[in-house]
């Protein structure tokens, strides 16, 4: 009998948001401010800035982004035209709790998200729940230092467990965290990655700054451990994933040397992985530390927690590939995710390689790893939309999701990866994470907000909007 050419039948087809870019409503409902709502706007070259108190005059995206809070319904009925089948959406931690370490949650933010929830499954569109994208309470990073502080832990799992439990019979998808794997001692970490996950500057990080990223690391991923246990006990249907953000490395060149350096530099992305695929901390990471001189708060309890943690699924992220430096100076090409650019490809007007292989190389390299189905959770090309005679021909965007779906197709049909679902990252319009621009758009629906805060919000669909309706409708049958 010939193999099926084209994607599974119960393959999902949609998309990704984040509270943090989409909501807004920043002080409505119950919410609480967290991290984000701190964090101004920046553009390509100008870095977001991360301010304790609200500056007078300055924008800060989180605060409308695309009022998603108050037009869900009506995004999620555009979502549904396209015939999405799934949707991933954040749950803000400081919608949940508005401090982090209140006794009771808050109501009516649960009340939100349930109505968000049973909007999508109105429309057969399954809710895949990201509990932490880069979403928490302010005040536990000024009150309790961040996951710098192992209580953390314990907030997060009371948040989980309201979260889960309120929502038990309708969420059956969870990711416990997204792209925590950004920060790791041994590269030089930037302000933009450590905010993102701790809410802390790189200078705010006390003492031997390598060991607080390994602290953050390492608590971050028991907290994720402990999660998975924890959700399945509440309903043992549930299955449970983590979002890592990978972009392979390649060798600069064939020479031993730097294929070897390639291999570590894109390995160490993954050791949070083989922590929650292999049910234990891995080893080498451990003496790794050591070799630096960092020492992790570890106990025997911990052991037992990655032993019984282990995740039911891998999402990844992918947007580009880098290459691997050399050690000898190669300073004028590097890229926002470390690495040179690579010269047989060509690059967004943001900087990032436009690199679709990549993305079958990625899937084939995680799944042969694991062994684990695998979900492409974000993918997409940020670009600058222009109104043509009243439209946005955004044929860039189709040529690039077009050139990226069609390799995911050769990874399921070819090299045999279980890869179950594409939730292509900004369905709509919303807040670039990387620059706080929305001029950065990656959306098949085009939302009337400009940088300056100006625009009716309005809601325009794409020409790429249609074409992704026809690939759903057609299973990919065309790719």
């Amino acid at each position: 009998m010939a193999r099926a050419q084209t994607f599974p039948k119960d393959f999902f087809w949609g998309g990704s948001i984040a509270a943090h870019q989409c909501e807004g409503a920043w002080q409505e409902g119950g919410k609480g401010p967290g991290m984000m709502d701190y964090c101004t706007a920046g553009s390509y070259g100008v870095p977001r800035r991360f301010t304790k108190e609200l500056e007078k005059g300055t924008i800060y995206p989180s605060h409308e982004a695309i009022d998603f809070y108050h037009r869900y319904k009506q995004d999620i009925a555009l979502f549904a035209q396209m015939g999405f089948t799934a949707l991933r959406i954040s749950i803000d931690w400081s919608r949940i709790y508005p401090h982090g370490d209140e006794e009771q949650p808050n109501q009516e933010g649960l009340d939100y998200y349930k109505d968000v929830i049973q909007t999508l499954i109105e429309y057969n569109i399954e809710p895949i729940v990201t509990l932490f994208h880069f979403e928490m309470p302010v005040q536990l990073v000024r009150k309790y230092n961040s996951w710098l502080n192992r209580n953390l832990i314990d907030f997060y799992l009371k948040y989980v467990k309201t979260v889960v439990s309120e929502y038990k019979g309708l969420v059956k998808y969870w990711v416990t965290f997204n792209e925590m794997n950004h920060i790791d001692p041994q590269t030089e970490a930037s302000d933009f990655f450590v905010y993102m996950l701790a809410g802390l500057t790189y200078g705010e990080l006390p003492g031997d700054k390598r060991e607080s990223l390994a602290t953050i690391g390492y608590n971050m991923t028991l907290a994720g451990v402990k999660a998975v246990k924890l959700i399945k006990e509440i309903d043992e249907n549930n299955i449970v994933g983590c979002v890592f953000g990978i972009h392979p490395i390649y060798p600069r060149d064939c020479n031993p040397i730097n294929v070897m350096n390639a291999f570590k530099e894109m390995d160490r992305d993954y050791y949070q992985i083989d922590a929650m695929c292999n049910g234990k901390f891995p080893t080498y990471k451990i003496k790794e530390y050591e070799d630096f001189g960092i020492h992790l708060e570890i106990n025997k309890e911990d052991a037992k927690a990655f032993a019984e943690g282990q995740i039911d699924f891998i999402g990844l992220n992918y947007y580009q590939t880098g290459v691997s430096k050399t050690g000898e100076g190669h300073e004028d090409d590097e890229k926002l995710f470390g690495g040179v650019q690579n010269p047989y490809l060509k690059q967004s007007k943001w900087g990032w390689a436009i690199d679709p292989i990549g993305i079958r190389y990625l899937l084939n390299y995680t799944y042969r790893k694991y062994g684990l189905p695998i979900m492409i959770t974000e993918n997409g090309l940020g670009a600058v939309d222009e109104f043509i005679d009243g439209k946005i021909h955004d044929g860039y965007r189709i040529d690039y999701l077009q050139q990226h779906l069609s390799e995911i197709k050769k990874a399921i049909v070819e090299d045999h990866v279980e890869c179950f679902g594409y939730l292509m990252w900004g369905p709509i319009d919303l807040v670039s994470a990387t620059t706080g621009e929305m001029k950065k758009r990656y959306g098949f629906i085009y939302v009337n907000k400009n940088d300056d805060g100006t625009g009716d919000l309005a809601r325009i669909p794409k020409d790429s909007f249609y074409w992704y309706q026809h690939i759903i409708q057609t299973q990919g049958v065309e790719l």
